[in-house]
């Protein structure tokens, strides 16, 4: 392994720790805090990788934790929010492939789609009220990216998802569950 992989390796499980973390929190906030912070060392991790798409939605996704955390002062409940960010989640699929020179195969096709899914998925959960839906909606963006991770050999970033699947239903359990009736 090249020095460059080990420090992108070490700064994926920095940014593992951040993400897992963040599904223990209480509220919302709390949540997108933790994984703004992330989601900018995962950029900076598939940068050293070469994994253009990885580095580019995480790139975004830090922008949008920025807006999402500050949501009543910056109105991100606003629909124009959310079909902007999708927009550009789309927008960098396709410059991957016309712009940045991926391979349209059938697999790059699939494989690269997986993080706008995953993205997708929590600037959905983002917009809407309560840290539930956060970690609901991280049951749809955690196995997306997990997927990626794998094909992109980040192993921080593969033992985020697969941890954060555990936490997010670990909180789910703690949080989320309802409460037995007492007969």
């Amino acid at each position: 392994m090249q020095p460059i992989e080990i420090v992108a390796q070490a700064v994926s499980i920095l940014a593992m720790a951040f993400n897992i973390l963040s599904y223990q929190c209480k509220t919302q906030k709390g949540i997108i805090t933790l994984q703004f912070f992330g989601s900018g060392l995962f950029a900076l991790s598939f940068f050293l990788l070469g994994s253009l798409m990885g580095m580019l939605m995480n790139l975004v996704n830090v922008i949008r934790a920025a807006i999402y955390r500050e949501k009543e002062r910056l109105h991100a409940d606003h629909i124009l929010w959310l079909i902007g960010f999708i927009a550009l989640f789309l927008i960098t699929y396709l410059l991957s492939f016309t712009v940045f020179g991926t391979e349209p195969s059938a697999t790059n096709l699939i494989v690269e789609l997986l993080p706008v899914i995953g993205s997708t998925a929590s600037t959905i959960s983002f917009r809407l009220k309560g840290a539930r839906v956060v970690r609901l909606l991280g049951l749809i963006s955690s196995p997306a990216w997990l997927i990626y991770n794998i094909v992109a050999f980040s192993v921080g970033a593969i033992l985020c998802e697969a941890i954060s699947l555990v936490s997010i239903l670990v909180a789910l359990f703690r949080f989320d569950r309802k409460p037995k009736a007492t007969e």
